[in-house]
């Protein structure tokens, strides 16, 4: 198909598994739907296990609710990715891409004291997310089916508990779908939390970068991931100077004309923190000139140094500066102490940036940087010539072949995955927020410890396509499989052939195999390619010798067949398939 990008979402369309209504939009056809039901029940009773209660929440949601927590505005305005709507009376709904503000309204009306906890509440059902560009089928799309659970607890201890209770069910959730995961460190995003945890699929087609050591006792998504950068290459000694660098506004020009490193550059750069409460926050970073800034940690960094909400933030380029009559800026030659006094004439903004620094750059003793006047930088500048030193944070994107905090002997290695599963030790953030408690031992209102645990279903599905597939088509494990068996008739018109194939389809589903007959007027060939394609882990194929006796058993999975005669053909198939399910290898 031409709109399908990557291995699964191709073959899950070709095998008419799924089909495109609209941008993002699918509908689930039989198969997939067979798929999604068997994810599903694993879901369950590995949730139901751990004592978690099914419920179903409202796709609706207030905004009265999302203003309680502080985030309908961040959900709402600008890039927010919730859909929204008004009633026929004018009352603001937002349809849910997540559902912690209305878990924690029902917990605060319901769960009034310390004796009726810890608990935990599941769903399994649809969330909306208007994203910026859906792409990739089910891995990013505007509708998707998500199991979702919140615990609530009288201490954080109660809720690491359940935490570790969660992530071991999510463990055998995966293995049982048949998936290798991979999980790593998380950051906790528009969720929030103190700590975090993500299961990835790894696959070449996968959007997050993980990050992990040779010894594999550290896993990280690089929203996330930390590390020791490469040794800054020293200054050789000389004094202060300004130096004449015309045109030369980026790390390259001046690497170029002044036989200058990257590492010995501090660069800047210019954002706009836009804050819940409407207002715009100037920031200027500070950062050694061969890293890359972490949005993602620049944003969580501003949340604590801020101490709010912020829903987004936009670079400060040329034409935002021209907007703001700033015309006096020296983009391309700003050093770290570019004067407040240049904000004065800004029409929206803040009257003074808040200066942030990366440990790469706080740690040069010496470097180079923009003299904050055009065609001007300055060589061997340190923090205590400009003044003072920026507030310090990990601001950097850690990549492949920087050293492991854990073990500077070793490197970090990348790979690509796939998040299947998230979850969150909320603490406090939400009942605070939103006001909910419950009475302690001793007779006083506490807000409740919060955990939320959810896992994209749909997304799983076609993330066991991307890691189980060839070139003619799709490798489900047994355990998500649409049917576990396909019977294929050769020949339809063959009257011995098509009585053993309805015989053996009877006798198959009476042994309580899953079982799916293709009895269809066409060609063997034909046949054969749609089963190789949709991906039914064993085929019986009754073909010619059928009339001595006999039928042929293919495995997907290995590529193997074998003859084998009528009578032990049901036999053989159910200890099979009962064997691999003993052994959990699904």
């Amino acid at each position: 198909p031409a709109n399908a990008e990557i291995t699964s979402h191709q073959l899950l369309l070709r095998g008419c598994f799924i089909r495109k209504v609209g941008s993002g939009i699918y509908a689930y056809l039989p198969l997939m739907w067979r798929v999604l039901s068997k994810i599903n029940a694993i879901v369950q009773e590995e949730m139901n296990s751990t004592g978690a209660l099914q419920t179903l929440l409202p796709q609706i949601h207030p905004a009265e609710l999302w203003e309680s927590s502080g985030r309908w505005q961040a959900y709402t305005a600008g890039e927010g990715i919730m859909f929204h709507l008004k009633d026929r009376q004018g009352r603001e709904l937002g349809l849910g891409p997540t559902h912690e503000e209305v878990i924690t309204s029902l917990g605060g009306e319901l769960l009034r004291s310390y004796k009726q906890l810890p608990i935990t509440l599941y769903q399994i059902q649809s969330k909306f997310r208007d994203e910026i560009r859906p792409r990739f089928g089910l891995m990013r799309s505007r509708e998707f089916i998500m199991k979702d659970a919140y615990s609530f607890h009288s201490d954080e201890n109660s809720l690491k508990k359940t935490y570790k209770d969660m992530e071991n069910a999510y463990k055998r959730i995966f293995k049982r779908c048949g998936l290798s995961t991979v999980q790593v460190q998380a950051d906790s995003g528009a969720i929030g939390g103190a700590a975090s945890q993500e299961f990835m699929v790894t696959a070449e087609s996968g959007e997050d970068f993980i990050l992990t050591s040779p010894d594999g006792k550290y896993a990280a998504n690089q929203e996330k991931a930390t590390s020791y950068p490469k040794p800054a290459k020293p200054l050789p000694n000389s004094n202060f100077a300004e130096i004449n660098t015309p045109n030369q506004t980026t790390i390259d020009d001046l690497c170029s004309n002044h036989d200058i490193d990257p590492t010995q550059i501090v660069k800047i750069i210019l954002f706009l923190a836009h804050l819940a409460d409407g207002k715009q926050q100037p920031v200027l970073i500070s950062i050694r000139g061969d890293q890359e800034l972490n949005e993602i940690k620049l944003l969580n960094s501003l949340r604590i140094i801020l101490n709010q909400e912020i829903f987004r933030l936009s670079p400060i380029d040329k034409e935002e500066i021209k907007e703001q009559n700033l015309s006096k800026w020296p983009l391309g030659y700003i050093g770290p102490d570019l004067s407040n006094s240049l904000l004065a004439g800004a029409k929206d903004w803040e009257s003074s940036f808040v200066r942030i620094a990366d440990h790469s750059a706080t740690a040069l003793d010496n470097f180079i940087c923009g003299a904050n006047k055009e065609d001007t930088h300055r060589v061997c500048c340190n923090w205590e010539l400009i003044g003072s030193s920026p507030t310090s944070r990990d601001l950097r994107n850690a990549k492949a072949g920087d050293k492991c905090i854990h073990n500077p002997n070793q490197s970090l290695e990348v790979c690509r995955g796939i998040e299947v599963g998230h979850i969150f030790q909320l603490g406090q953030k939400y009942s605070k927020s939103m006001q909910k408690t419950f009475t302690d031992e001793n007779g006083s209102l506490q807000p409740f410890w919060m955990g939320c645990y959810g896992i994209g279903i749909s997304r799983l599905a076609q993330a066991a396509v991307e890691q189980n597939n060839d070139d003619v088509g799709i490798k489900w494990p047994l355990s998500i499989a649409p049917f576990e068996v396909i019977i294929v008739i050769a020949n339809n018109q063959d009257l011995i052939q098509k009585d053993l194939g309805e015989k053996l389809y009877k006798d198959f589903q009476k042994e309580g195999l899953d079982t799916l007959l293709d009895d269809r007027a066409d060609r063997a060939g034909v046949k054969f390619k749609d089963a190789d394609l949709i991906g039914i882990p064993f085929r019986v194929v009754i073909g010619r010798e059928s009339a001595l006796g006999n039928v042929e058993l293919f495995e997907r999975s290995t590529l193997e067949s074998k003859k084998l005669t009528v009578s032990e053909i049901t036999k053989v198939l159910s200890s099979k398939i009962s064997s691999i399910k003993k052994q959990g290898v699904l």
